[in-house]
């Protein structure tokens, strides 16, 4: 298998507005803190998330039991109902 230049290697985390490279740590952590921001907002204004008709219906079911259980937000959409 060739390797695709296009795909992500690394994880990389937004910093003064420019992309870097950061350790899995970092990520985890900046996209943790991105969550906890979305709940502190108040999330039904601040988070919304859309999934897609090519996952599994579990997938999709996790998907919306994160946005409602645990963000706290109802704001969740699918290609799926199109």
């Amino acid at each position: 298998m060739g390797k695709h230049y296009s795909r992500l290697t690394e994880p990389l985390v937004r910093e003064s507005g420019k992309l870097r490279i950061a350790t899995w740590d970092e990520a985890l952590d900046a996209a943790a803190q991105g969550f906890q921001k979305a709940i502190d907002q108040g999330a039904t204004n601040s988070f919304g998330m859309f999934s897609c008709s090519k996952a599994t219906n579990e997938l999709n079911f996790i998907a919306q039991k994160f946005a409602r259980s645990v963000i706290g937000s109802n704001n969740i959409d699918s290609c799926n109902r199109t």
